[in-house]
């Protein structure tokens, strides 16, 4: 008996960044000679219209410049659920591989429950049922969690399915037995260098686009590292390195073979004819040595753009230099957040507001567009800080700029500090607000709708003069007046600065980009 396996992504619409770890994941499961089939919602229209457990619609907000949605991407206006539920009965899986963020983890639970009747054995996997195995075992739809990397853990399992042997003792995962005992298995770290290409197979062709500066392009990831050196509270990464070093003994941050990313980038260039590619590294520039100028020889012979993201502080005018040379079309930088003393004793970014500055001046100097992105409504923040983080965007050029509400997902140390004030509770599942309007917490100090009503309205206060900010403040508000307010601003927004006649940095900054104030 073949084993079959339905993967499962549960997303929002519209988030169409192709997922790489569930392409990595069928193809170690297609090597093995497993059959695998995908359900993926994120082109689903309004799924949030067909999820059984309601919440807040959608929050209105400013953020990328418009763009055409292609031919080669369309809407599905079907119910998500239903479809799935087809699927299931058509592939008759022996297998349910669920792969979710924290705000996604509902959604793929309700899909779950939809075929919870066939009796079919689940499993779930990502960073929230690596930080919160528990509360995902908790739901009766969930019959094993994989805790860390899923591919050795994965193919393991159906192979003890296919041979009808136990499987309660393997790496990476906990498993719910009948009695309700929970059997947990230390972490394992694997060779990322044995992973086979990605699949791109099981996704559908939409998949392989993405917008990009206004445009779309035939995008695929490409590997370079796993892990991030830094620590910075709002992330996860402290409590997975944090996680591999107490139970391996081994740092969770480490580096692909130049020969394996050579093989995975000329497959994408000749194979599945990228147009673009992006690194999903946390940060792009985690080289040691000399080996970001070993990369950038690798990657002349493959001559397509790409982006990457990096921190600031890694950034040296040399390194940026090469990047553009061999290919570099945008870089993402986290701010975060712009005052210096919050910035360094709640969130553990040490850089001062100069080496930001500095550093993405560098940048532009060089020529690499690049956009900057901001989160509002930590713990123990006020309004007045969050408007430091305004300031500071005000003080530099960028082609882009955006604003998101902290949420505290399960594994952040925030996380920790939020329950420890009372704003989450311990077991509680939290939701983005790019799909919900309660994503944000609810501060006596900083009251969830202020942190909204900055979020949408960021960008407005960054670009227009302060003369506007009165009229911002208004436009912050839900009320008629307030949205009305809001939808004039933003047409004054989009007219002066992404005027298509003018050229994409001049559109992005609205005036002279050797201006102090951009």
């Amino acid at each position: 008996m073949t084993i079959k396996v339905m993967l499962i992504y549960p997303n929002h619409e519209g988030m169409n960044i192709l997922p790489p770890a569930i392409g990595l994941l069928s193809a170690c499961l297609k090597r093995d000679g497993f059959n695998v089939d995908l359900f993926d919602t994120t082109y689903y229209k309004d799924i949030y219209d067909y999820q059984v457990t309601k919440e807040e619609p959608k929050v209105n907000r400013l953020s990328v410049r418009p763009f055409k949605i292609p031919t080669k991407i369309s809407l599905k206006h079907s119910s998500p659920f239903e479809d799935f539920r087809e699927r299931v009965e058509s592939f008759s899986p022996d297998l349910l591989a669920l792969s979710a963020t924290e705000d996604m983890f509902m959604l793929g639970v309700e899909l779950l429950r939809v075929v919870r009747h066939h009796k079919i054995l689940t499993i779930v996997g990502g960073v929230f049922a690596t930080f919160g195995p528990d509360i995902a075992l908790s739901f009766p739809e969930i019959d094993i969690v994989c805790r860390g990397e899923g591919e050795d853990a994965l193919v393991e399992l159906c192979k003890r399915l296919e041979k009808k042997q136990k499987f309660d003792d393997i790496p990476n995962l906990w498993v719910k037995k009948q009695d309700g005992e929970i059997v947990k298995n230390p972490i394992k770290l694997i060779d990322m260098d044995m992973n086979p290409l990605i699949d791109m197979s099981i996704f559908e062709e939409a998949r392989y686009y993405r917008p990009m500066m206004g445009e779309i392009y035939r995008m695929f990831p490409a590997e370079t590292h796993r892990g991030c050196p830094y620590l910075c509270a709002f992330c996860n990464s402290p409590s997975q390195t944090a996680m591999y070093k107490s139970e391996k003994g081994q740092s969770y941050l480490r580096r692909k073979k130049f020969d394996n990313m050579r093989k995975e980038l000329i497959f994408y260039k000749d194979v599945m004819k990228a147009e673009f590619l992006y690194f999903w590294a946390d940060t792009f520039f985690s080289w040691k040595g000399n080996e970001f100028f070993e990369f950038a020889e690798l990657y002349e012979e493959i001559g397509l753009p790409f982006w990457c993201q990096t921190r600031v502080e890694t950034v040296r005018k040399d390194r940026l230099e090469v990047l553009k040379k061999i290919g570099c079309s945008r870089m993402s930088f986290g701010l975060e957040h712009g005052n210096e003393k919050f910035r360094r004793e709640k969130l553990n970014r040490r850089m001062p507001n100069q080496v930001i500055i500095d550093g993405l001046s560098a940048v532009q100097e060089v020529g690499i567009p690049f956009s900057v992105n901001n989160i509002i409504g930590f713990p123990e923040e006020t309004r007045e800080l969050a408007f430091d983080t305004i300031m500071l965007n005000r003080q530099f050029y960028a082609d882009d700029r955006d604003a998101f509400p902290f949420v505290p997902f399960k594994g952040t140390p925030l996380r920790l500090t939020a329950e420890k004030l009372g704003f989450v509770k311990p077991n509680q599942i939290v939701n983005s607000i790019l799909a919900h309007g309660k994503g944000a917490l609810d501060m006596p100090q900083f009251p969830r709708s202020q942190i909204n009503g900055l979020v949408k309205t960021f960008n407005f206060y960054v670009k227009f003069p302060e003369s506007k900010w009165p009229e911002i403040e208004r436009a912050e508000s839900d009320t008629p007046d307030g949205q009305r307010l809001f939808d004039e601003l933003r047409q004054e927004f989009i007219e002066k600065y992404w005027n298509k006649d003018l050229s994409f940095e001049d559109a992005a900054a609205g005036v002279d980009p050797h201006s102090p104030i951009y």
